[in-house]
């Protein structure tokens, strides 16, 4: 049976001249833990992403042929799965294989969008007395346009027709300048409602 060990490349090498392999894990040692941790082909790389994810040298995976192994070896229940463990030193005679592991690529970073400048909030009362005269000119200009309206009403039915129809003028001067000041004001209204919803 194979099973699988992540090594410093480091250490492997010089336990390949000393002849012997004894670090359990990522900064343990065979004395630390009381055995060499290990892994079937299909755990290893999850393995290497939670213990070595610090690791900085380069790795290799030990593939370990366990009928070449001095050492004795078990399969352990670990949480709701099992992990191999070698109760003893690693003989590099029993390491069928070396592979190199390949650091992950870094990700990219983001540029991060340049700040843009925050305008200076106006105060309140600015606000206010902006709206408040912006509405007063509104309102008196519509004014002046209704009573120009009247006044041009009654003064063209008084050319016409002479004095007894000027009245009648000055209430078609009064109705049309409603029927034009009216649906203005409640246009500019609904925008003012709508710019102001718009606001964050």
């Amino acid at each position: 049976m194979q099973i699988f060990h992540i090594a410093e490349k480091s250490r492997w090498e010089a336990a390949k001249l000393a002849g012997s392999y004894a670090q359990s894990t990522y900064g343990r040692s065979l004395e630390d833990e009381g055995f060499i941790h290990a892994s079937r082909e299909d755990q290893w790389e999850a393995v290497l992403e939670r213990y070595y994810s610090e690791a900085t040298e380069p790795l290799v995976l030990l593939v370990i042929d366990t009928d070449l192994l001095t050492a004795r070896w078990s399969e352990d229940r670990v949480g709701e799965t099992t992990y191999p463990h070698v109760h003893g030193p690693i003989n590099p005679a029993a390491v069928v294989a070396e592979r190199p592991i390949p650091r992950r690529a870094a990700q990219p970073t983001q540029p991060t969008q340049p700040t843009q400048p925050t305008q200076p909030a106006q105060p309140a009362s600015q606000s206010f007395a902006r709206l408040f005269l912006g509405e007063v000119v509104v309102r008196m200009v519509a004014g002046v346009v209704l009573m120009g309206l009247v006044v041009g009403g009654y003064y063209a039915a008084r050319a016409v027709s002479g004095t007894r129809w000027a009245p009648l003028g000055l209430l078609v001067g009064l109705l049309v300048g409603l029927a034009i000041v009216i649906p203005a004001m409640r246009w500019r209204g609904r925008r003012i409602e709508t710019r102001e919803a718009s606001r964050p």
